[in-house]
């Protein structure tokens, strides 16, 4: 038994199963002759999954089997059918949906997927797909919202029963036409199922091509903004900077900014020049600070004879001057030559004025900048290997102390020594019976009569060898 939905993107023609699924084949078969499906929405499509359709409020929430228009409200769902039990295993199959408890309406889907076993015993399939599998295909590859309703209305306008062997039940109305659209319908902000949404209808070739190639554009600034590229999508390059290309490697900034300069103040001019080797790349970048005059140089320059070179001039395309410092925040990076030049300027200012001020014979003053007053002990003695470096006066003070240290007790134990001698040479004086006061160095001044009294000894002595001869 076969049953032809007619959609908005075409024809599906479904077999139903009538021996598996009596039942809900028959609530099928007569909500088709009551053009209870016409207009109805696809209201969700999940691409390799389902695309569920047959509620006339388009929400999903909606929608009641034959039973209830028949007998009233209490009948609005039937009991699902599950035995056969016939699984989901390909696309193609139409099921049921399940409203709950084993419950069934109005809705239905068309599976998407293969081996969706996980709605088995949960939705009931009744019927399959025997022709419209490009249909299918287009549906499945719509464009959906988060939640999987399409952006351009996918509608069944029109079914038609082929053959029905089931008798209408007593007190079924058919209906005559399609149900008209209701307000709520032709209210939706969606793109109509019969809209065209050609853009290029109406447009000539060369606007066609402008509005291709902007939305080219488009996708490779998102794709360098997705790699970091860029800071953002929508960044343009600056209205007031030229590019000068095929110049000739003598030309300087110097040159370029006074021809420049004839069109209006010029901010920076600029030649590339290779990082290694510091040679002319033989491109410029030249920033006004007028766009008027940025523009008539523009259109002055291009193919200017410069240094026996033609050059070109165009506008620049680089942003290379922005940087992304997070959460869609942009700078301007200062040009990196002036500001390493107002370093450099600043430095030689503040060496000058540290320098040491020497005044010559004639009343001149001179400026001795090798001997700069505020430089650290490091920077005085940097490399030198003559002792004077970090550290080296506190390992000269240790080894100062310890050889006072040595020389200490080098001095003591020679005047311990030297004590011991004198003590035994008065005891000998004193055996002898010579006049001898008795003599007992004092500890303080000790050292410095030691001489004196060594001299005074050896007198004694002499006078003492002297008396014994003449006896």
């Amino acid at each position: 038994m076969s049953v032809v939905i007619e959609t908005t993107q075409g024809d599906i023609t479904v077999d139903l199963f009538l021996k598996e699924r009596p039942k809900t084949c028959l609530n099928f078969l007569k909500l088709c002759k009551l053009k209870a499906y016409n207009m109805n929405l696809f209201h969700t499509i999940q691409a390799d999954f389902i695309a569920q359709t047959g509620d006339p409020t388009g929400t999903g929430r909606g929608g009641e089997s034959i039973f209830g228009q028949m007998f009233g409200p209490q009948a609005r769902f039937f009991e699902a059918e599950s035995v056969p039990r016939i699984k989901h295993t390909r696309p193609g199959l139409i099921s049921m949906v399940n409203c709950g408890e084993s419950v069934l309406g109005s809705q239905f889907f068309i599976t998407l997927g293969e081996e969706l076993d996980y709605l088995d015993g949960e939705h009931c399939v009744f019927g399959e797909v025997v022709e419209g599998e490009e249909v299918m295909s287009k549906i499945n590859n719509t464009i959906t919202d988060g939640t999987g309703r399409p952006y351009q209305d996918i509608r069944i306008t029109h079914t038609v029963v082929l053959h029905d062997p089931y008798d209408d039940p007593p007190g079924l109305e058919l209906r005559e036409g399609s149900p008209e659209p209701t307000q709520e319908m032709l209210a939706s902000s969606r793109i109509g199922a019969d809209e065209n949404i050609n853009d290029y209808a109406g447009k000539s070739e060369e606007e066609i091509n402008e509005i291709i190639a902007d939305k080219e554009a488009k996708a490779r600034a998102t794709i360098l903004e997705m790699v970091g590229d860029i800071p953002d999508a929508d960044i343009a390059p600056p209205e007031n900077v030229l590019f000068v290309c095929k110049l000739n490697p003598v030309t300087c900034d110097d040159d370029l900014e006074i021809i420049f300069s004839r069109f209006g103040p010029v901010v920076t001019c600029e030649v590339i020049k290779d990082r290694v080797s510091g040679d002319s790349l033989q491109y410029a970048f030249v920033e006004f600070a007028d766009r008027a005059a940025c523009e008539q140089a523009y259109f002055k320059m291009d193919n200017v004879l410069i240094d026996d070179r033609r050059i070109h001039v165009d506008f620049s395309q680089s942003v290379s001057k922005y940087r992304w410092k997070g959460k869609g925040r942009l700078e301007v990076m200062e040009d990196k030559k002036h500001e390493e030049k107002k370093k450099v300027d600043l430095k030689e200012l503040i060496n000058k004025e540290r320098a040491e001020i020497k005044s010559k014979g004639d009343g001149k003053i001179e400026r001795n900048e090798e001997n700069m007053q505020g430089k650290s002990r490091d920077d005085k003695y940097r490399g030198r290997d003559d002792g004077h470096r970090r550290g080296a006066g506190r390992e000269d003070r240790n080894r100062e102390d310890r050889d006072g240290r040595d020389h200490a007790r080098g001095d003591r134990g020679r005047e311990d020594r030297h004590g011991r001698g004198e003590e035994k040479m008065y005891d000998r004086d004193d055996r002898r019976g010579r006049d001898t006061r008795d003599y007992r160095p004092a500890e303080r001044g000790y050292r410095n009569d030691r001489s004196r009294e060594r001299n005074g000894d050896r007198s004694r002595e002499r006078n003492g060898d002297r008396n014994k001869r003449e006896d």
